[in-house]
């Protein structure tokens, strides 16, 4: 049995409509008009335990709905979610026991209380022995450089820093599962690849992990499994290979060779691929090729047998082209959501 199940869950908002104005204020008063607004339509999801699965798609498309309709802020208009099987806006307080929440834009700190007093106050709210709740706290420091932080009032705290302490304060308790915003916002490159890598121990250690984010470094790193939303409705589910290897597929080498030769030369060696001259003119190529058509091995041995080749580099796609071109609209993946 899967640890998170949702099924057809849905969430709308009624929204009143007015006039602009003075006048359209006292009209509504009189007159009264709504719209209705879908924030997240239909959605079925089904994650196990042990998974780390990204959630992403454009602003407003209904990322962080859904997190609030899975962590039991809100209450869904229809459908349903369980959490090892419990509902969680019918079982608060015992869901929020086996889940841990981390949303960029908010916090867990008490603002005006330094962040040891945020912290024991959780260690206290989650019945954690002493012992336990040290080691959390060292474990933290050596990932997060929390001991700088302890003794620092909340709201003194950079957007880095307090990303740092919430991060704590979210797995401090060791929860089933972890429902992430944008874990790794205003942190500095060297505190980011330690996040990532504690990320990866947290699966390792049978933790499951829902990430929402802009930072497509932090899902390559992590995850192995994206599901993509937009409007409210799931576009996408499946694993990051198969996403990259169905929608992103263009490989490019780039060679510098001991010899000269001409766009031509290439061209007619490799017709089905595009062939553009570098900096170096006629010593240095891009080949751009589609993987389905053509591979980076067979580049290679057709430019030997013409010309010397000294360097080569190989790009391979990344998820965040993907993604770029589902934002922009440019691409309509299938619809994997259904089971």
């Amino acid at each position: 049995m899967a640890l998170l199940e949702a099924h057809d869950l849905t969430k709308t908002f009624r929204r009143p409509e007015k006039d602009p104005g003075l006048r359209g204020s006292v009209k509504h008063l009189f007159q009264r008009r709504y719209s209705t607004k879908t924030a997240v339509g239909g959605v079925n999801l089904s994650i196990e335990a042990g998974e780390a699965v990204a959630y992403v798609g454009p602003n407003g498309a209904g990322k962080s709905t859904t997190i609030k309709l899975l962590t039991g802020i809100v209450e869904p208009t229809t459908g349903e979610v369980r959490i090892g099987g419990l509902v969680p806006h019918r079982n608060r307080v015992a869901n929020s026991r086996q889940i841990g929440v981390l949303f960029g834009q908010r916090t867990q700190l008490w603002w005006d209380l330094p962040v040891r007093e945020s912290l024991a106050l959780l260690r206290d709210m989650y019945d954690m022995k002493p012992d336990r709740f040290r080691a959390q706290l060292k474990r933290f420091d050596e990932v997060l450089g929390l001991d700088e932080l302890l003794p620092v009032v909340a709201r003194k705290l950079s957007l880095g820093q307090r990303m740092r302490a919430d991060l704590a304060c979210a797995l401090l308790h060791s929860p089933r599962i972890v429902f992430l915003d944008e874990p790794t916002i205003g942190l500095d490159i060297s505190v980011k690849d330690r996040v990532r890598e504690f990320l990866r121990q947290l699966k390792a250690d049978g933790t499951t992990i829902m990430l929402t984010t802009h930072d497509l470094g932090d899902i390559e790193d992590t995850c192995e499994r994206i599901v993509i939303i937009d409007d409210g409705r799931i576009i996408y589910d499946g694993s990051l290979a198969e996403v990259k290897d169905q929608y992103a597929r263009e490989r490019r080498v780039h060679l510098q060779l001991g010899s000269e030769l001409t766009v031509a030369d290439l061209a007619d060696r490799f017709p089905q691929a595009t062939v553009t001259a570098g900096a170096e003119g006629r010593r240095e190529f891009t080949v751009a090729f589609d993987k389905a058509e053509l591979t980076a091995g067979a580049v290679l041995a057709g430019v030997a047998q013409i010309a010397e080749v000294l360097e080569v580099k190989i790009d391979e796609p990344a998820i965040e082209d993907v993604v770029r071109k589902v934002y922009a609209g440019e691409l309509l993946l299938a619809d994997r959501s259904t089971p």
